[in-house]
Protein backbone atom coordinates (compact mmCIF):
# COMPACT_ATOMS: atom_id res chain seq x y z
CA UNK A 1 0.00 0.00 0.00
CA UNK A 2 1.30 3.42 -0.77
CA UNK A 3 1.16 5.99 1.64
CA UNK A 4 -1.74 7.91 0.27
CA UNK A 5 -3.60 4.38 0.28
CA UNK A 6 -3.37 3.96 4.28
CA UNK A 7 -3.97 7.53 4.57
CA UNK A 8 -7.53 7.07 2.67
CA UNK A 9 -7.83 3.29 4.98
CA UNK A 10 -7.39 5.21 7.98
CA UNK A 11 -9.77 7.95 7.11
CA UNK A 12 -12.59 5.37 5.77
CA UNK A 13 -12.13 3.88 9.43
CA UNK A 14 -12.18 6.53 11.53
CA UNK A 15 -15.60 7.86 9.29
CA UNK A 16 -17.09 4.49 10.19
CA UNK A 17 -16.71 4.75 13.81
CA UNK A 18 -18.22 8.10 13.80
CA UNK A 19 -15.05 9.92 14.24
CA UNK A 20 -14.99 13.80 14.37
CA UNK A 21 -12.94 16.84 12.37
CA UNK A 22 -10.89 13.98 10.33
CA UNK A 23 -7.88 16.27 9.16
CA UNK A 24 -4.92 14.69 7.21
CA UNK A 25 -1.71 17.08 6.83
CA UNK A 26 1.24 15.98 4.68
CA UNK A 27 4.43 16.60 6.97
CA UNK A 28 7.18 14.69 5.11
CA UNK A 29 9.03 17.70 4.09
CA UNK A 30 9.14 18.70 7.66
CA UNK A 31 10.01 15.63 9.06
CA UNK A 32 11.47 12.49 8.46
CA UNK A 33 9.48 10.72 10.78
CA UNK A 34 6.24 10.12 8.73
CA UNK A 35 4.63 11.49 5.44
CA UNK A 36 1.45 11.91 6.64
CA UNK A 37 -0.39 13.11 10.23
CA UNK A 38 -4.64 12.00 10.42
CA UNK A 39 -5.50 13.56 13.40
CA UNK A 40 -9.30 13.15 14.76
CA UNK A 41 -11.29 13.59 17.58
CA UNK A 42 -13.69 11.39 19.45
CA UNK A 43 -16.86 12.46 22.49
CA UNK A 44 -15.68 9.72 24.64
CA UNK A 45 -12.67 7.58 26.00
CA UNK A 46 -14.45 4.75 25.06
CA UNK A 47 -15.06 6.09 21.25
CA UNK A 48 -11.22 7.06 21.40
CA UNK A 49 -10.74 3.25 21.60
CA UNK A 50 -12.98 2.32 19.62
CA UNK A 51 -11.51 4.22 16.59
CA UNK A 52 -8.35 3.42 17.33
CA UNK A 53 -9.63 -0.39 17.51
CA UNK A 54 -11.16 -0.10 14.23
CA UNK A 55 -8.11 1.62 12.16
CA UNK A 56 -6.38 -1.60 13.27
CA UNK A 57 -8.62 -4.04 12.41
CA UNK A 58 -9.44 -2.54 8.83
CA UNK A 59 -6.07 -2.26 8.35
CA UNK A 60 -5.16 -5.67 9.79
CA UNK A 61 -7.24 -7.56 7.99
CA UNK A 62 -8.26 -5.77 4.76
CA UNK A 63 -5.02 -4.28 3.76
CA UNK A 64 -2.82 -6.68 5.93
CA UNK A 65 -0.94 -3.49 7.46
CA UNK A 66 -0.01 -3.80 10.90
CA UNK A 67 0.36 -1.06 13.55
CA UNK A 68 4.21 -0.52 14.55
CA UNK A 69 3.11 1.46 17.41
CA UNK A 70 0.84 2.94 19.84
CA UNK A 71 0.35 4.69 22.43
CA UNK A 72 -2.28 5.89 24.96
CA UNK A 73 -4.38 2.97 25.08
CA UNK A 74 -4.57 3.21 28.79
CA UNK A 75 -5.74 6.78 29.46
CA UNK A 76 -7.49 7.49 26.16
CA UNK A 77 -7.55 11.00 26.18
CA UNK A 78 -4.96 10.86 23.09
CA UNK A 79 -4.35 7.67 20.98
CA UNK A 80 -1.27 7.66 18.53
CA UNK A 81 -1.19 4.53 16.05
CA UNK A 82 2.21 4.49 13.80
CA UNK A 83 2.19 2.99 10.50
CA UNK A 84 5.59 4.29 9.52
CA UNK A 85 4.50 6.47 6.88
CA UNK A 86 1.17 7.24 8.46
CA UNK A 87 0.85 8.48 12.40
CA UNK A 88 -2.88 8.46 13.63
CA UNK A 89 -4.01 10.87 16.39
CA UNK A 90 -7.03 10.10 18.60
CA UNK A 91 -8.02 12.62 20.53
CA UNK A 92 -10.88 13.58 23.41
CA UNK A 93 -11.39 17.57 22.61
CA UNK A 94 -9.46 19.15 25.62
CA UNK A 95 -6.24 17.12 24.66
CA UNK A 96 -6.78 17.95 21.00
CA UNK A 97 -7.15 21.35 21.70
CA UNK A 98 -4.34 21.52 24.56
CA UNK A 99 -1.75 20.10 21.95
CA UNK A 100 -3.13 21.92 19.15
CA UNK A 101 -1.29 19.72 16.04
CA UNK A 102 -2.55 21.50 13.19
CA UNK A 103 -1.41 24.75 14.50
CA UNK A 104 2.09 23.10 15.67
CA UNK A 105 2.37 21.65 12.16
CA UNK A 106 0.69 24.48 10.22
CA UNK A 107 3.84 24.73 7.48
CA UNK A 108 2.56 20.94 6.59
CA UNK A 109 0.21 20.19 3.22
CA UNK A 110 -3.72 20.29 4.42
CA UNK A 111 -4.85 17.30 1.94
CA UNK A 112 -8.83 17.65 1.59
CA UNK A 113 -10.76 14.53 1.96
CA UNK A 114 -12.37 15.20 -1.30
CA UNK A 115 -8.83 14.79 -2.30
CA UNK A 116 -8.48 11.07 -0.99
CA UNK A 117 -12.21 10.25 -2.44
CA UNK A 118 -13.83 10.73 0.53
CA UNK A 119 -16.85 12.60 2.23
CA UNK A 120 -15.74 15.70 4.72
Amino acid sequence: MTAQQTVKAICEALQEKKGLDVQVLQVERLTELTEYFVICSATSSTQVKALADNVEWRLKYDHETLVHHTEGYESAQWMLLDYGCVVVHIFMPEARKFYDLENLWKDGTPVPLADLGLEG
